[in-house]
């Protein structure tokens, strides 16, 4: 029998948890061609708000009735006569907060998890080390010398954001909220400046950390932090919009940005860049990824819970704060 966690409502606002069901259904007979996949971590994304509204996005909306979309990491445990895939095999797939997947390879990418531990694989070295390996890289167009601000610089993307920019010669000042998530800026990662959005005068803090203005601003968050950002700016910055989480849950219009003619003054610019893009360079940038955590300059931290049933609470992790690095569920029986 397989658990699954299956759409149920499109919500308005912060979603609430009858959202989603949880339903236990049996596990399909493979056909030729297939594998089974057993779910051991499920990673656990903003991204995945913006997937449950039905509206024009870089992927299709998440179906009522269908698995909630996620990418996730197992075992083959089964396979019928697949020709890439056989029993044994770590793979990371988009198979969904559900324990089994059920599958013909599509998607699938097998990984070592004797060098790596599987977490990473959804963290520094899956899709939000690969979003900020190429946000950061080629749409930010860094170069040594660079000052470079981060928001949600304590997550899972912003956090590699910053080691990045540290590793190729930037001066670096990260956006947090909270002295916990600061303080592990700057004493475990290596970041020159942090502020603290809850307890500092944003603005205040900018002028005092930021004197000379910016070169990139790498956005996470959005709203009033993006607007503030944007009065820094020197000339020919680049500005990366990579998310909006404070924006997701908005029942009203989304706050944009007032200070916008910056780009203008600066002849700056503002990119929106999606990871999906740049698929077909993935294995290259794990490789120079994975050898930078080898060599010490590059770190991860992944905050687990454990329990599909342990979706919902987990979840709110992403929009309270509750949080620090990749956020993961463990799957267990």
């Amino acid at each position: 029998m397989n658990k699954q966690l299956i759409l149920v409502n499109r919500p308005e606002g912060l979603p609430k948890e009858d959202t989603w069901k949880l339903e236990t259904n049996p596990i399909k007979e493979l056909k030729d061609g297939e594998i089974l996949i057993k779910h051991h971590y499920i990673s656990l994304d903003p991204a995945m708000r913006g997937w449950m509204m039905d509206r024009k996005s870089y992927v299709p909306p998440v179906e009522i009735g269908d698995v909630m979309r996620a990418g996730s990491i197992g075992k083959v445990i089964k396979a019928n006569n697949h020709p890439d895939f056989n029993v044994g095999d770590c793979i990371v797939n988009w198979g969904g907060v559900q324990q089994y997947l059920t599958t013909d390879g599509e998607n699938c990418y097998k990984v070592d998890d004797t060098i790596v531990p599987m977490p990473k694989y959804l963290g520094a070295l899956g899709m939000p080390g690969m979003t900020a390996y190429f946000g950061i890289l080629q749409v930010g167009k860094i170069k040594e010398g660079d000052i470079v601000l981060v928001s949600g610089a304590a997550g899972a993307v912003g956090s590699i954001v910053g080691q990045i920019a540290k590793i190729k010669g930037c001066t670096v000042i990260g956006i947090a909220g909270g002295k916990e998530k600061c303080d592990y800026l700057i004493n475990e990662l290596g970041f020159d400046e942090a502020i603290d959005y809850k307890s500092e005068d944003l603005m205040e803090a900018l002028n005092e950390k930021c004197p000379k203005g910016i070169d990139v601003y790498f956005d996470n968050v959005g709203g009033d932090i993006l607007d503030a950002a944007l009065t820094k700016l020197r000339m020919n910055a680049r500005v990366v919009i990579c998310g909006a989480i404070s924006q997701y849950n908005n029942v009203n219009d989304i706050i944009g940005p007032k200070n916008y003619l910056s780009l203008l003054v600066n002849r700056a610019t503002m990119q929106g860049m999606v990871v999906l893009d740049y698929a077909k360079d993935y294995s290259s940038a794990a490789q120079e990824m994975g050898m930078w955590m080898m060599q010490g300059k590059l770190q991860s931290r992944e905050d687990i819970y454990e329990g599909i049933e342990n979706f919902y609470e987990t979840f709110l992790r992403l929009f309270s704060g509750k949080k620090l690095g990749k956020l993961i569920l463990k799957v267990i029986e």
